[in-house]
């Protein structure tokens, strides 16, 4: 081949490869400005220094199998009206850092085998903390819940979430009102420089085992930097019965048969009547500061000899002195007259709003005297059933060996408030018992938990 054709022949390839190169270059300069978008954190696609697909390493995101999953510690519901509950759980979050502000939850409601009710939802989990989720006035068509279960799906999102639960402090927690209008007040101060909006807070009070009891939620829309804000728990119906921290008072009404078969045993002193007199004296004597005592006897009729009171060192005396009025021996038992009795005195301008109402009765037999109908234990049970219904706890106390326990049972408002004292010696026993029933020994506890959503570092910019 010539010399001529073989550089013409380079210069085409010159030329050609050229052409080709500029055209690639012109390709990649439009793919470039058009089409082409760097790895990020939202890809789906782990294309860059991720540890996982849009997670770890240069993501915000944390991944999945690098946090440790949500535990639940226990799911607890709550009648606060009758058909209505309030359920609650606590889940704990041991991440040091790994946060989620997408928890979805199941919360169920049981009668037994039979699901009544559930609440599904979304809830912030903080860090390093253990956080309550609450659903509240759920509704149950009047039947009663035995059992509630959480289900939790696993997090489909962890963020990075410095400030947890310690960003609050609680302060002041005072519960009032527990028998009339339960009222919790409490001081929540947010300590670190940063503000926090939607901040849900949720009060769970607790018994002296640490089960919890009762719990309500409120919100904060807006609690500055640095700042306290006062917040309120309420209630619509009585927790008195509920909660038994010797926190909350006590008012008692102490019923006592002065029929004439108090004197049936002879002895001299009488007797049971002597016998029970010291046993009631000496239960009114340990009730404490701020409790208050109230003394009914009753045989034919019934009479309020005490009213409520916390000099209890005077009605103990006046309960020492008690007698039987010779009219009545051979007089009546009006047992409903009695309650009734109690009642209005329990319910009386001298009953202290913030505590818990209770009926100890005392009689040796069946009722024998009614207010009108022909059948005084049912006229009785009636009236115990309408003072239980109203937030009283009823005590029931029998006496003797030949006493009807199960008419003694059908007035107390709960079985364990029923007892039988086959002599007036096994008395002091019984009243011992029921004080203990009145007032926990143990410390009961209120917990206010707060959570804000605002906290976590935000996936803008990755």
């Amino acid at each position: 081949m010539s010399t001529v054709r073989r550089w013409a022949l380079k210069r085409r390839v010159y030329y050609g490869t050229g052409f080709l190169t500029v055209v690639v270059l012109i390709f990649a300069l439009v793919y470039r400005v058009y089409f082409y978008a760097p790895g990020n954190c939202f890809d789906t696609m782990a294309n860059q220094d991720e540890r996982g697909v849009d997670c770890g390493g240069v993501c915000v995101r944390i991944c999945a199998t690098d946090a440790i999953m949500p535990r639940i510690i226990w799911a607890e519901s709550f009648e606060i009206i009758e058909g209505q509950y309030n359920a609650v759980a606590y889940v704990e979050n041991s991440n040091q850092v790994a946060a989620t502000p997408e928890l979805a939850y199941t919360l169920e409601l049981f009668n037994g085998t039979e699901l009544v009710a559930q609440r599904q939802g979304k809830t912030v989990l903080p860090p390093n903390s253990v956080s309550p989720i609450f659903e509240g006035r759920i509704d149950t068509n009047g039947k009663k819940i035995t059992k509630t279960t959480l289900t939790l799906e696993p997090p489909g999102l962890w963020l990075p979430a410095t400030i947890g639960r310690e960003q609050f402090e609680v302060s002041n927690v005072n519960l009032t009102g527990a028998d009339t209008r339960p009222r919790l007040d409490a001081t929540i101060k947010n300590i670190e420089l940063t503000p926090a909006e939607q901040v849900e807070v949720v009060a769970t009070l607790f018994n002296d085992a640490g089960k919890p009891i009762m719990a309500s939620q409120t919100f904060i829309d807006y609690l500055a930097e640095r700042s306290s804000k006062e917040i309120v728990f309420t209630w619509p119906n009585s927790i008195a019965k509920t909660v038994r921290s010797c926190v909350i008072p006590t008012d008692v009404a102490v019923t006592i048969d002065l029929s004439g078969s108090m004197n049936n045993d002879g002895d001299n002193p009488p007797q049971p009547i002597t016998d029970a007199r010291a046993a009631a004296k000496s239960f009114v004597s340990e009730l404490k500061q701020n409790d208050q005592s109230a003394v009914i006897t009753y045989a034919t009729g019934a009479t309020t000899v005490a009213t409520l009171s916390k000099n209890h060192l005077d009605t103990a005396t006046l309960v020492g002195n008690l007698t039987i009025d010779p009219k009545e021996e051979t007089g009546y038992t009006n047992t409903s007259a009695a309650l009734r009795q109690a009642a209005t005195e329990l319910a009386s301008q001298r009953h202290n709003g913030d505590a818990r109402r209770v009926l100890v009765l005392l009689t040796d037999g069946l009722p024998t005297a009614t207010d009108g109908t022909l059948d005084p234990v049912a006229e009785a049970q009636t009236a115990a059933k309408d003072i239980a219904a109203s937030g009283v706890d009823v005590y029931a106390i029998g006496l003797g060996k030949n006493v009807n326990f199960e008419f003694i049972s059908s007035l107390a408002s709960d079985k364990a408030n029923a007892f039988y004292a086959p002599s007036a010696g096994d008395l002091d026993a019984i009243y011992q018992k029921i004080t203990s029933s009145l007032c926990e020994s143990g410390t009961s506890r209120i917990e206010v938990i707060a959570k804000t959503p605002t906290n976590f570092t935000p996936l803008e910019g990755n």
